[in-house]
């Protein structure tokens, strides 16, 4: 019983601070005063990728670079900028690679339907192959009458 309790608090303090990570991660110096812009920023954190971890946006990066680029965000939109200038402004200066859902344009449209079209593919040679497999003749139909008897014969039939 006693083993179940422990299980049970060492759970749920787990969970709190799983929980509590992402709030560690934008400082409150960070943070703006209207928190309609701050909504905003905090939107934009997680659409923009740390190009120095590579693998998390810079909502939950610690990397100094995600600190400076939190601050930039909100610069920007505290100076009037609208969510797609922002997004824009770290696009040209370090490429797409900084968006983390890049965008279904250009170069990246190969990409976007490399996917679908391999899946297309695969189902239809997948059709083919059954489809073709099934319409074989059988083995044994070209077989002679005495060729036959001596396969029921080994077969027991």
């Amino acid at each position: 019983m006693m083993k179940a309790m422990t299980r049970h608090v060492v759970r749920a303090g787990l969970l709190i601070v799983f929980l509590a990570l992402p709030a560690l991660a934008v400082e409150p110096d960070e943070m703006l005063d209207d928190p309609i812009l701050e909504a905003r920023a905090d939107a934009l954190d997680d659409e923009l990728r740390c190009v120095q971890c590579r693998s998390e946006s810079i909502a939950f990066s610690n990397a100094d670079w995600s600190r400076d680029a939190r601050i930039m965000v909100r610069e920007l939109i505290a100076g009037g900028a609208t969510d797609d200038e922002v997004l824009d402004f770290f696009v040209e200066r370090y490429g797409e690679v900084v968006l983390m859902r890049p965008r279904a344009e250009g170069a990246n449209l190969v990409l976007w339907l490399a996917a679908p079209a391999m899946l297309l593919l695969a189902g239809a040679i997948s059709f083919g192959y059954l489809r073709g497999r099934s319409a074989a003749r059988a083995p044994d139909e070209d077989l002679t009458a005495e060729e036959q008897a001596r396969l029921d014969q080994l077969l027991g039939r």
